[in-house]
């Protein structure tokens, strides 16, 4: 199993644990890098949220980066545990919350508080992609901030289209199995 380390910012080269088992797969440090590259690489405050957690570590990454504060959801009680000890690794545990939910079921309380996001990060595991759903639940609901970001880790050989909704496709690289896509809101849709 590859080390897990937070690549940049405040916890930049702290160890993280990944999830025992096989179930969920970590995003790799060069992949996490080109994410960040594309989005920020750092943040002057704003909330995440990261859907489909695993061991928290793109939750973390953003922390690491200047987010002031990212909900964590994952259904796997290992995950759960994982990133409760990541976040303890990190000394970060006061700047986030950590739920055991589906994605979907988790999105109605976040709903219900009115919480905006500027950064959401979806990466599902691969055999079962629900992107589009969900980057359609995450419009209807008005979860992104004007100037935030989802993004979006999905295997190479799913192709996500151009625009879902409001949003549009701000970037998508592939790396080996890996694809990232980036979307935002279309702003030219603001000005009809």
């Amino acid at each position: 199993m590859k080390e897990l380390r937070v690549v940049s910012g405040d916890f930049k080269g702290r160890q993280l644990k990944a999830v025992p088992g096989v179930t969920t797969r970590p995003t790799t440090d060069k992949v996490k890098e080109a994410i960040f590259n594309m989005v920020g690489p750092y943040f002057e405050g704003g909330t995440a949220l990261d859907l489909f957690a695993g061991s928290g570590g793109l939750g973390i990454e953003a922390l690491s980066r200047g987010i002031d504060h990212c909900i964590f959801v994952d259904r796997e009680a290992k995950a759960i545990q994982t990133i409760h000890k990541n976040l303890e690794l990190c000394r970060a545990t006061g700047s986030s919350e950590v739920y055991r939910n589906d994605a979907e079921r988790a999105i109605k309380p976040i709903v219900k508080r009115g919480v905006q996001f500027s950064l959401i990060f979806l990466d599902p595991p691969y055999k079962q992609q629900k992107l589009k759903a969900l980057i359609n639940m995450i419009d209807e609901n008005n979860l992104l901030k004007k100037n935030g970001y989802i993004i979006t880790e999905h295997g190479s050989d799913v192709e996500l289209d151009i625009e879902i909704g409001r949003f549009i496709q701000l970037k998508h690289e592939t790396y080996g199995m890996s694809s990232i896509t980036i979307y935002r809101i279309n702003s030219g849709q603001e000005e009809e």
